[in-house]
């Protein structure tokens, strides 16, 4: 039963996101699959690493356009 779900959610993962949208994601999930092997559930760590690392990396560039366009426009073309 676990082997279904795990493999399910990687599915999930897999189907659901771009290749060029991995950012965040390999970095979570050795994170999260070194915590989760101490806690001995290292395939579930590597799953919600993922996931936690993806879910980062988006709020960091949303922050980042955010702060893009909170940026006052030099529109009149002087320095």
């Amino acid at each position: 039963m676990k082997n279904l779900m795990l493999c399910t959610a990687v599915a999930a993962l897999v189907l659901s996101s771009a290749a060029a949208e991995a950012k965040g994601c390999i970095k979570g999930a050795i994170i999260g699959g070194i915590a989760g092997h101490y806690a001995g559930h290292g395939k579930v760590g590597v799953v919600a690493g993922c996931v936690i690392g993806r879910h980062e990396a988006n709020k960091a560039d949303a922050e980042r356009n955010a702060q893009r366009a909170q940026r006052p426009s030099n529109q009149d073309g002087r320095i």
